[in-house]
């Protein structure tokens, strides 16, 4: 009936230094920076795979923990008061500020989380796994964005339950496989997906180095 006096926007939370798990990370951070360099090309090719298994690893971990800030966020400002539709203001530039990143950008972190915890736990597995890349997992979130939960979570459980299915495959390979079965399952979402794409199309022109500008375009393919 009446809104909430709380502010719904809350003082972003501090970090708190000397977390166990926080000085892990940065203990290991400091151990990759003094790896032995008297290694063979065969040795650095291993390193090269376990690294890129690392980040995927850190992507799947800075998911789970950004889920879980929120949602101990909505219930701090539950607790507080705060209106249900409020709950989620400024979260999105909390997560930004914590990742060193703008708070759009924050926004885009916030959500890929949330559907990676909650929709396509298959995916997050896979990711934190390091079997499957960020790069690659946000494109499986986007291509099931117009699907419905249940649907999304079949595509997620046909493309990522399986290590075998993603093997060996690229962006672009996966990319099709999560549209092919998006299409399977629900083709009118697909359908009103394009529709709603082909309303956003325009020109856009923005400042480049060297004096120069840069103009680009969105438009569908004919």
């Amino acid at each position: 009936m009446f809104d909430s006096i709380v502010p719904a926007e809350m003082d972003p939370v501090k970090p708190v230094p000397g977390d166990p798990g926080a000085v892990l990370v940065r203990a290991a951070i400091l151990e990759l920076a003094n790896m032995d360099q008297d290694v063979s090309e065969g040795v650095r090719i291993d390193r090269i795979t376990a690294l890129e298994e690392l980040k995927a690893a850190a992507a799947a971990a800075q998911a789970r923990e950004t889920e879980a800030f929120v949602a101990s966020r909505r219930e701090t400002r539950a607790a507080a008061g705060v209106a249900a539709e409020k709950r989620g203001r400024g979260l999105a530039k909390e997560i930004g500020l914590a990742r060193k990143d703008s708070p759009n950008r924050g926004g885009k972190h916030l959500g890929m989380a949330t559907t990676l915890i909650r929709e396509m736990p298959h995916s997050y597995k896979a990711l934190a796994e390091g079997r499957l890349n960020e790069w690659r997992a946000t494109i499986l979130v986007r291509e099931t964005a117009c699907l419905s939960v249940e649907d999304r979570a079949r595509v997620d459980r046909e493309l990522c339950a399986d290590p075998k299915t993603l093997q060996g495959c690229g962006d672009k390979r996966i990319g099709a496989l999560a549209k092919q079965a998006a299409l399977r399952l629900d083709p009118l979402s697909v359908v009103r997906r394009a529709a709603k794409a082909e309303t956003e199309r325009h020109v856009s022109c923005r400042p480049a180095p060297d004096t120069m500008a840069q103009v680009s375009c969105l438009l569908p393919v004919v």
